[in-house]
Parts: C-alpha cells; structure tokens; sequence
C-alpha cells in the first residue's frame, strides 16, 4: 500500500491499471501561487522540481497528521513548446490559445515521478514528443466546448477527444497522461 499525492484521477486509474494498491492523500496546497515557475528555471528542472516538492510536502503532511509511513508517490506534468512550459489553462479562452500554439507542431510532454520511502527519495522522469495535426478553428471551439481542456497541462488529455489531434506520439502514452507507468513501476520496485 502507498500514498498516492495527487487527486488526479488518471493517476489513481493508472495505479489501478498496473495493480498498485494505494491510497489517495489529500494534501493542502502551499500558500502563494500553485507550482510558480522560478526566474531563468529550464521547463525540465522545473518539472522535476515541482515532483519533488509534492513529495516533501506529502511527507510533512503525514508526519503532522500522524498517519501510518508507507511510500508516497508525487508526479508533476508539463507541456513544453518552443522552451516554454504550457501550464494548466486559466479558462476556455487561454485554452484555445494554447491549442492554436500546438496545432500542426510538434511538443513535449514531461512527466517527473517521485516516490518517497525510508528516507529515500527515488526520482524519474518520462520525456515524450507528440505531434498534432493542424487544427481549424472549428476543431478547436467544439473540443473547448466539452470542457476537457480545463485542468490538464497544455489544454488537452490525450485519453480523451483530442486524440484525434494527435498524429504521432514518440515516447510513453501513459506519461502524456500524468504517470508514466513503466518509470513508475521502477521506482517502486527499487524503493519496495
């Protein structure tokens, strides 16, 4: 049994997937702004970094909270264009800006897992390109128009209706998804 820090629900169905047995732990957000990008921070350092910090805040929560120790589990999921990292859209209206920006190119998704043990911390990261068709901007308001942008990095979930933007994928599916099971799988065999 581990901790799973992330109320992501793709991330509790790909624990499931795999036969992780966990427990999703709900941990209060810092204080200020959610995840900042710090001043000159390469989009892969940041990545890792924001895993990592989940991690340490998860093992402080447990600790305050006086809950049983077992691994914890943290991963952090960015879209990265042109050296710029695509966060999570503000609205519908940011959204599309971003899926204009990703239309008819190619991005990267990196997905950096945590898992914290023992006092140990085993890290990992996936780093996936994906490539999308152009898309008109018809395609782009009825894929806005069901909401699924909302809360996912870069505008968009591969598992849902916009896999039909995407025309090829070098790297791992379940990575572009928010946990790369394969990398996963490693860090808790070595922290087990």
């Amino acid at each position: 049994m581990i901790y799973l820090a992330s109320a992501s629900p793709r991330r509790h169905e790909l624990l499931l997937q795999i036969g992780v047995a966990h427990q999703v732990l709900h941990v209060p957000p810092p204080p200020g702004a959610d995840e900042p990008i710090l001043v000159g921070e390469a989009p892969a350092t940041y990545v890792r970094r924001t895993a990592h910090d989940k991690a340490l805040r998860a093992l402080d929560w447990i600790r305050t909270q006086s809950l049983p120790l077992r691994p914890v589990l943290t991963a952090d999921t960015c879209v990265i264009l042109d050296h710029a990292i695509l966060g999570k859209p503000s609205d519908l209206d940011d959204a599309k800006k971003m899926l204009k920006h990703l239309s008819g190119g190619l991005h990267e998704v990196h997905t950096a897992v945590v898992v914290a043990h023992r006092n140990q911390i085993h890290e990992d990261i996936s780093i996936t390109q994906v490539r999308f068709k152009p898309l008109s901007d018809a395609e782009i308001q009825t894929y806005c128009d069901t909401g699924e942008p909302l809360g996912k990095a870069g505008g968009y979930g591969i598992q849902g209706a916009a896999a039909v933007f995407i025309e090829h994928i070098s790297g791992s599916y379940s990575g572009v998804m928010g946990l790369p099971v394969f990398e996963t799988h490693r860090l808790l065999s070595a922290a087990s």
